[in-house]
């Protein structure tokens, strides 16, 4: 599970400076979790690839409207969740397409019979979130995948959080 911490001490001061080796450091931190929860929206390799890297332009060119250093994290993700919405409703959910990834390395040392039924169960729950509408799996894969709390999934979703 990959799991996005607010905590730990980033170089968003130099980044809002233009400092391009903090700005390095925040790719290298934010590239994977951020493709991830992208692909997960979109089901479009090329699409996630192109919604990253228009998440991090928006970034350098807004950062200055960051409030809050320690809250980069959210931020980041709160612009990508509006560039997949934003490319969503352009293409429209059923020309988005579903890339495979064939031949992912398995990271379990489980037997074949216990793989097999993992896998089964990642797959059914992977169809049932597929049917849920954009924003539902959104919220899902934030809260179950990246692991933001609720404060931070209704901060990047720009919804109020249910009381």
């Amino acid at each position: 599970m990959l799991v996005v911490a607010e905590r730990e001490q980033l170089p968003v001061t130099q980044a809002r400076a233009g400092e391009p080796g903090a700005w390095d450091i925040l790719f290298r931190r934010y590239q994977l979790p951020l493709y991830v929860y992208v692909f997960e929206l979109v089901h479009n390799e090329q699409t996630s690839l192109d919604i990253v890297q228009e998440t991090f332009i928006a970034a350098v060119r807004h950062i200055g409207g960051l409030r809050e250093d320690n809250k980069f994290g959210s931020w980041l993700f709160g612009i990508a969740h509006q560039k997949c919405i934003q490319r969503w409703r352009k293409q429209g959910r059923d020309e988005m397409l579903r890339d495979e990834f064939a031949g992912m390395p398995v990271e379990f040392e489980d037997g074949p019979d216990e793989l097999l039924v993992r896998r089964e169960q990642e797959a059914a729950f992977m169809n049932l979130l597929d049917q849920l509408p954009l924003p539902q799996r959104s919220v899902l894969l934030l809260h179950f995948v990246e692991d933001f709390s609720i404060e931070e999934i209704a901060r990047i979703t720009e919804r109020n959080p249910a009381r």
